[in-house]
């Protein structure tokens, strides 16, 4: 997809949560454009670091092969963690990398309950020898 095939239709500054809010229209590109493109495109477009642009929201109409977005620009990364739930975050990373966080938690929580386990068994068995 070339760069003419890529339409500002609105970008307002919003400083109370120091970002951008974009308008964009992206000309026959229904089904070829996913999120990750988008926010890339847009990227280079404002020379921006990709992580600073988070896409919200991607639609298409039935029958068009125009694609309408909203995407924020955030000045700085960190602002964007603290104002966006955390799928939103998520939704960026590739899928593997993505995969491997969740992975990691869903570790980190079944030995964290392993563990209160295995503490309320030796609290309440103690409690039995009394």
């Amino acid at each position: 997809m070339s760069a003419q095939e890529l339409a500002m239709l609105e970008d307002r500054r919003n400083s109370l949560l120091n970002r951008r809010e974009i308008k964009v229209l992206f000309r026959g590109a229904a089904g070829k454009i996913n999120r990750n493109e988008a926010a890339e495109k847009i990227a280079n477009q404002l020379n921006v670091n990709k992580k600073q642009v988070v896409p919200i929201n991607l639609r298409c109409q039935t029958g068009m092969t125009d694609v309408h977005g909203i995407l924020y620009v955030y000045d700085d990364e960190d602002e964007a963690t603290r104002q966006l739930p955390r799928y939103r975050l998520l939704r960026t990373l590739p899928r593997e990398e993505r995969k491997k966080i969740l992975d990691e938690e869903k570790a980190a929580k079944l030995k964290a309950k392993q563990e209160a386990a295995a503490t309320s068994k030796t609290g309440a068995a103690g409690g039995a020898k009394r």
